[in-house]
C-alpha cells in the first residue's frame, strides 16, 4: 500500500489525499464534504495537477513539431540558397544546363516522389492482399467490379458528375450575365466567390448547421428545418438521414463552393467577347436569348468546356464533403470515400489501392482533354 498525504491550508481548512494500492480506494477530504480524487498505481494524484501535466506535455510536443518544421523549412531554404549561388557563379558552356537542372531538378524531383512513386506504389499494391504480403493478381478488381455495394457506389458517383458539373457551371454563367450589368459588380463577384475561399470541411460544417434536424418539440437550429415549419411542414424529415434527398443536398454544398469560381472564370470569357462581333449580331437583329444562344455561348464555348471538365474532376474526387457529413452512411458513399474507408478503416490496403486506381484511370482522360482545350484556347488567342 502507498499512501500520500497531501495537506494544504485554505482558508483554514485542511485537504487530506490517502491512496490504496492499484485499484484501491483514494479519497479527498474537504472541511467534512468529500472530493474525488484519481488513482494511478496507488497514488492519488489531483485532477487539475493531471491536466496541468497534459496542458505541458501537449505544449512541450507542440513546439517540438514547430521546431522540427522550422529546421526543415530553414534547411530547405539554405540548400536552395546555395544551389543558386552556385548557379550564379557557374560561367562558360556549364552556365546554361546548369541553370535548367537548378530550376527543373526540384520541381521534376517533386513530381516524382509526390506523384510517380506513389503511383506506382499503388498499383503494385492494388495487385496484393489486404496486408500486402500476397500476390492475388486481379482479385481486388474483380471485387470492386463485381460487388453490389461497389455498383451503389459507382451510381451514386455518377450521379454527382451529372448533376454537380452542369448545375455549378449553369448557375456560374446565369450569375456571370446578371452581375457584369449590375453597379458595384466587384461586390457581389466578391460574395459569390467567397465560398471557394472556405475549405471544402469548412462549407461542409456550415450546412451541416443547415441540415440540423431536431424534434419539432425544441428549438430548430437547423435552417432548413425552421423554414420548413415555417412554410406549414410541421413534420420536417431528418435532412441527412433520408434517402435520397440527403444525396442531393451535399451536392448543394460542392455546387455552392464551385458556383463562384464558374462565375468568375465565364464573366472573364464574356468579357473578352470583342464588342464588333456584339454590335454586329444585334443590327442583324439578335438581341436576348438568341443573342446569347448563337453569339456569346459559341464564343466562350472553350471556356465553357474548361470549366465544366474542372468541376467534373473536383466532383469526381469528393471526399471532404461526405466524409465531414455522413462518413459515406445512409446511402452517400462515393468513390473517393469508399477508398478511404478500405484503406484506413477497414484496412484492406489491396482493395484501397485498386479503387484508387480506378479513380486514377478516370480522372486521367479528363486531365488530358482539359489540357488539349487550353491549349486550343491559347492558340486561338
Amino acid at each position: 500500500m502507498v499512501v500520500t498525504d497531501a495537506r494544504a491550508a485554505h482558508g483554514g481548512v485542511m485537504h487530506v489525499a490517502v491512496g490504496h494500492g492499484p485499484g484501491g480506494y483514494g479519497a479527498v477530504g474537504h472541511g467534512g464534504v468529500g472530493y474525488g480524487g484519481v488513482v494511478h498505481g496507488g497514488v492519488v494524484h489531483d485532477g487539475v495537477g493531471l491536466r496541468a501535466v497534459e496542458l505541458a506535455g501537449s505544449w512541450n510536443d507542440a513546439m517540438i513539431k514547430f521546431g522540427n518544421t522550422a529546421g526543415a523549412i530553414a534547411g530547405f531554404l539554405a540548400v536552395l540558397l546555395l544551389v543558386f549561388f552556385a548557379a550564379g557563379r557557374a560561367t562558360g558552356r556549364f552556365a546554361r544546363p546548369l541553370a535548367v537542372l537548378i530550376f527543373l531538378g526540384p520541381a521534376l524531383l517533386l513530381v516524382l516522389v509526390g506523384l510517380v512513386v506513389p503511383l506506382v506504389r499503388t498499383i503494385v499494391l492494388s495487385f496484393h492482399n489486404d496486408d500486402s504480403n500476397r500476390f492475388v493478381g486481379a482479385a481486388n478488381y474483380n471485387w470492386a467490379l463485381g460487388n453490389d455495394s461497389i455498383h451503389q457506389v459507382l451510381l451514386t458517383t455518377l450521379l454527382w458528375l451529372l448533376i454537380v458539373p452542369v448545375a455549378a457551371t449553369g448557375l456560374g454563367l446565369a450569375l456571370a450575365l446578371l452581375v457584369d450589368r449590375m453597379r458595384g459588380q466587384s461586390i457581389y463577384k466578391s460574395l459569390i466567390f467567397m465560398p471557394m475561399a472556405i475549405s471544402l470541411v469548412g462549407a461542409s460544417i456550415i450546412w451541416k448547421f443547415v441540415y440540423d434536424w431536431r424534434d419539432t418539440s425544441q428549438s430548430q437550429i437547423g435552417l432548413l428545418s425552421q423554414l420548413a415549419i415555417w412554410l406549414g411542414w410541421r413534420h420536417p424529415p431528418n435532412w441527412i438521414l433520408s434517402q435520397p434527398l440527403n444525396t442531393f443536398l451535399l451536392m448543394v454544398v460542392m455546387v455552392w463552393v464551385q458556383t463562384g469560381f464558374a462565375m468568375v472564370v465565364l464573366s472573364a470569357a464574356i468579357k473578352a467577347i470583342p464588342d464588333e462581333i456584339t454590335e454586329a449580331a444585334r443590327l442583324d437583329g439578335a438581341k436576348g436569348l438568341r443573342l446569347f444562344w448563337y453569339v456569346t455561348v459559341p464564343m466562350i464555348r472553350t471556356t465553357l468546356v474548361v470549366v465544366l471538365t474542372t468541376v467534373l474532376l473536383i466532383t469526381l474526387k469528393a471526399f471532404d464533403i461526405v466524409r465531414t457529413m455522413t462518413g459515406g452512411n445512409f446511402g452517400t458513399q462515393v468513390l473517393a470515400n469508399e477508398m478511404y474507408s478500405q484503406s484506413f478503416t477497414q484496412f484492406n490496403v489491396g482493395r484501397g489501392s485498386a479503387l484508387a486506381v480506378l479513380l486514377f484511370m478516370a480522372v486521367l482522360p479528363l486531365v488530358a482533354y482539359n489540357i488539349v482545350q487550353l491549349r486550343k484556347e491559347r492558340a486561338t488567342r
